[in-house]
């Protein structure tokens, strides 16, 4: 993997795992994931206007087809976490949820695009995945609770490897900058109608601006920022390499869930972690 990939992805995954901190102590609901979106689209817009200024990259019926597409993915992400966390603690939905994600755009790009990573970016890709396992596997997914939230963790990891698979091809027709702003601007139209014609959701988006500011703020700025350096990685590598790596979050994401919020199993869920970032060496090697 390309040096430059690599530190794109290693900002990325700090990016990544800080607004995850922020999401799980949040009222996780269609207002917030609206308001985040909107700060997105308000913080990213001078710069979106001076790269069109400058550039005059052409828009074509192709890239609104796939930033369309790229949205709704969004949409359907950003619930499935907010559920999950809703229910477990930030070590072990997150780590689920972005585990699930690169075992299948591995698999994905393998199968679609012909992709063939070296045996030791395989290797690599294995001992990430085996990491999480370790990491995130108790005697407690047992319980009602957990078991949904676990299911909500991998609901959200396989919508990522399909926006992963889905936005390799995108980045093709726009930028990185542009397609990364289109999808959060996209995101904040699919979901205005639910926040903005009624009443009584127009007054929950009011108490959301008013309770929620850091994590509307976290969110807004940090999501698309980390999403846009993932996108650019993706034209410097191959998805099979770019998929795994960014999971390095869930090293910083579990620090955050055991140290700053007390959450339990350090010594499992850190030798997992051990186990993730031996993987992304790996990758980077391979």
């Amino acid at each position: 993997m390309p040096i430059a990939a690599l530190l794109l992805l290693l900002s990325a995954a700090t990016m990544h795992a800080t607004w995850n901190y922020f999401a799980k102590g949040a009222r996780n609901d269609v207002a917030l994931s609206f308001a985040s979106a909107l700060c997105a689209s308000i913080a990213y817009l001078p710069i979106v206007v001076a790269l069109v200024i400058i550039e005059r990259p052409a828009f074509g019926w192709q890239a609104l087809g796939f930033l369309t597409v790229s949205s709704m993915l969004q949409v359907a992400y950003f619930f499935m976490l907010g559920q999950g966390y809703k229910r477990g603690d930030l070590s072990l939905v997150y780590p689920l949820a972005r585990g699930t994600g690169p075992t299948l755009a591995v698999i994905g790009a393998i199968i679609l695009f012909g992709e063939r990573p070296s045996p030791l970016a395989i290797a690599g890709t294995a001992l990430v995945v085996s990491g999480i396992i370790v990491m995130s596997w108790s005697s407690e997914l047992r319980g009602g609770g957990i078991g949904t939230a676990v299911a909500f963790a991998m609901a959200t990891g396989s919508i990522t490897a399909t926006y992963t698979l889905w936005d390799k091809q995108g980045i093709e027709r726009l930028t990185p900058l542009l397609y990364g702003y289109g999808i959060e601007a996209g995101r904040a139209l699919l979901v205005a109608p639910f926040v903005l014609t009624t009443a009584a959701s127009r007054e929950r988006l009011r108490a959301t601006l008013h309770d929620q500011r850091r994590p509307i703020l976290a969110i807004g700025l940090l999501s698309p920022g980390a999403y846009i350096m993932v996108l650019a990685a993706l034209t410097l590598a191959p998805v099979s390499y770019v998929a795994p790596a960014r999971e390095l979050s869930i090293l910083i994401g579990a620090l955050l869930g055991l140290r700053l919020l007390g959450e339990s199993h350090p010594v499992r869920r850190m030798t997992g972690a051990t186990g993730i970032v031996l993987g992304i060496v790996a990758l980077a090697v391979g």
